[in-house]
């Protein structure tokens, strides 16, 4: 009878140690893919934020601030100040305009990238402003932007 105990008892401990498995299994699951959610939600609104400060508010400052180490390299304060004065001699575009907008995943859930392309329409003409965007480390920053203004627009 006691062998008989153990075995059952043996048996039910397994049981105990599997659902613990699937719980963590499962949660960090869960939390991988909320975590996701999360940054892609928060990517979109930074993209959003930058494309608004820049062809709204002509905010240079914003620009700069947000640009990663090479995007300061590739575009430096006298480019940054042209790009804004480019935009701003353009004046607000018609509202609302239309972006396209596109996450990528280094990783499945990890190094999330942002491609944002808006479509604005100027009283000179059709202008498109694209910007690409990542999160490293500890916060979203601008990797690499292009404008191309009504005389460049296709």
């Amino acid at each position: 009878m006691k062998k008989s105990n153990t075995r059952y008892k043996s048996s039910g401990e397994g049981l105990v140690i599997v659902i613990i498995l699937i719980v963590l299994i499962g949660g960090g699951v869960w939390y991988l893919v909320s975590h996701k959610q999360s940054m892609e939600k928060e990517g979109r609104i930074f993209g959003n934020e930058v494309i608004k400060r820049l062809v709204i508010d002509h905010d240079v400052g914003f620009l700069s601030s947000n640009l990663s180490p090479q995007a300061r390299l590739d575009l430096p304060p006298t480019e940054q100040q042209n790009l804004i004065n480019q935009v701003q001699q353009l004046g607000i575009p018609a509202q609302p305009f239309t972006t396209d907008e596109n996450f990528t995943w280094e990783s499945h859930f990890f190094e999330p990238r942002g491609f944002f392309t808006a479509h604005l329409n100027y009283p000179g003409g059709p202008a498109t402003l694209q910007i690409a965007f990542d999160h490293p480390v500890s916060k979203w920053q601008i990797v690499n932007i292009s404008f191309a203004g009504p005389s460049m627009a296709r």
